[in-house]
């Protein structure tokens, strides 16, 4: 039940402006806006307690953690076949005692926030957040 508008639109011949009294349909039908109720994708802006952003945080931070004490591979540490972490020289100039570099907290950080997003989408899923 779409209603049209009735407007005047200022028509231009040129640079001049042409001005008629009669009112010009528009093209576009404007329709009331409807509040939604929370979707699938609705956002939560809570409080910085949330558990979204709990687990979030939780999760980035377990990543790093990984990453930086040994526990994860990195630029200076690669896995084997047998998922063993051997050190080799990435080149990586760090001023950390344990080789973790930029390149490291980048990846370790972003892999904890996709993980973070995974717990928290699954927990929506089965209702539990």
């Amino acid at each position: 039940m779409a209603t049209t508008v009735m407007t005047s639109l200022p028509q231009f011949n040129g640079l001049r402006p042409n001005f008629s009294v009669a009112p010009v349909r528009s093209l576009a039908a404007i329709q009331p806006m409807r509040r939604k109720g929370k979707g699938a994708l609705g956002a939560r802006c809570g409080f910085i307690g949330s558990p979204t952003n709990l687990i979030i945080v939780t999760s980035t931070t377990l990543m790093l953690f990984a990453g930086r004490f040994g526990l994860a591979p990195s630029a200076n540490r690669k896995s084997t076949a047998g998922l063993k972490l051997e050190v080799r020289d990435s080149g990586l100039q760090t001023g950390d005692p344990a080789g973790f570099t930029l390149a490291d907290t980048l990846a370790c950080g972003s892999l904890g926030h996709i993980i973070g997003v995974g717990v928290v989408l699954g927990l929506k899923n089965i209702g539990a957040l």
